[in-house]
């Protein structure tokens, strides 16, 4: 009998988990379904920020405050809290994959479910160039044998001051044509802003903290040369039979 193939997100979440593990982080997850406090106000967005917006999120009609996840940065504070109230203080350094949701269209490369993975480090003395080294280190080992360059520009997200996007660039032998030395946004990322940290129960005149998120569909399709986001869902075996 053939064995059966892995998926190509499963197979990144290993990857990943390993990863980072061998940076010291630990492992976390939470509910699909998530409280609109979670969600949105202890990570610091506002009540009329766009992001709660019915185009982009989906309330649950009978659970009012209810919404499923738009993104994995709820398991920050929840991560945080549940350390705090056990007395464990910083530092924490946790990594979290998730599926997530977004109430817009569908194309090839868009989903309204898809996978994130999070990164969050907490210590008395975290700093920007310690994000850097991390996600640096991280997209390198994960594209092995391929040069990886990065690139880090000023953007906004409420639960991170400063905000940075990410890009990264492919070079070298092995990578696709279509990918060659072309820049491609990767992530968001940033200092945990302080309100954050208030929320979930830490000192932030005590302790900082930097976090990251990233599509891990996006990354499957940059490593395997994937055209149609799509077909990562579709349950399709012939697509899933050649990993």
């Amino acid at each position: 009998m053939k064995p059966g193939s892995i998926h190509p997100i499963s197979s990144l979440i290993r990857e990943a988990n390993r990863i980072f593990f061998d940076m010291g982080f630990t492992f976390a997850e939470g509910p699909l379904l998530e409280t609109e406090w979670y969600n949105f106000d202890a990570l610091n967005v506002p009540k009329d920020h766009p992001a709660r917006d019915m185009q982009d999120t989906f309330f649950i009609k009978d659970e009012p405050g209810m919404v499923l996840r738009t993104h994995t940065s709820p398991v920050q504070v929840r991560y945080m809290e549940a350390q705090m109230k056990k007395g464990i203080l910083p530092p924490y350094r946790v990594i979290v994959p998730g599926k997530v949701f977004r109430n817009e269209a569908t194309d090839m490369t868009h989903e309204a479910e898809f996978f994130q993975i999070e990164g969050l480090v907490v210590s008395d003395d975290t700093t920007l160039g310690h994000m850097k080294w991390s996600i640096n280190h991280f997209l390198q080992k994960l594209f092995d044998g391929i040069e990886v360059e990065t690139r880090y520009r000023p953007s906004f997200f409420p639960f991170v001051e400063p905000g940075l996007e990410v890009d990264m660039r492919l070079t070298g032998k092995n990578v696709p044509e279509k990918l060659q030395g072309r820049w491609v946004e990767m992530m968001g990322a940033g200092m945990v802003h302080p309100n954050v940290l208030k929320n979930a129960g830490v000192d932030p005149s005590k302790y900082r903290g930097f976090a990251f998120g990233m599509g891990l569909d996006r990354l499957a399709i940059l490593r395997w040369s994937i055209d149609d986001i799509r077909l990562m869902h579709s349950a399709d075996l012939r697509f899933i039979n050649q990993f």
